[in-house]
């Protein structure tokens, strides 16, 4: 009897360790869940890039204005009859 009783508590254990250490285990699902979180928040916020992109390319072909504006800011294109002034703080 004893000794079925020690091969049933050593199985137990080895049920146990499979069910919290092995491939499919509880710490193995809780890593994974928090990956999966992680990868979440990551394409949420790739989805708000690509709506503000999205936006930025409408407004882009719907009006002349937008390129202008966008070429002003990013390339520092000026127009004909304008002078362009940098203005720099001097140190003291």
């Amino acid at each position: 009897m004893r000794t079925v009783a020690a091969m049933l508590f050593l199985l137990l254990l080895g049920l146990q360790y499979q069910s919290w250490f092995g491939d499919s285990g509880y710490l193995k699902a809780s890593a994974l869940k928090a990956q999966l979180e992680a990868e979440e928040r990551r394409a949420e916020l790739q989805k708000q890039r690509n709506r503000l992109l999205r936006g930025e390319v409408m407004a882009l072909t719907g009006s002349d204005a937008a390129v202008e504006a966008r070429a002003r800011t990013d390339l520092g294109m000026i127009k004909d009859g304008e002078v362009f002034y940098i203005i720099t703080d001097e140190p003291q």
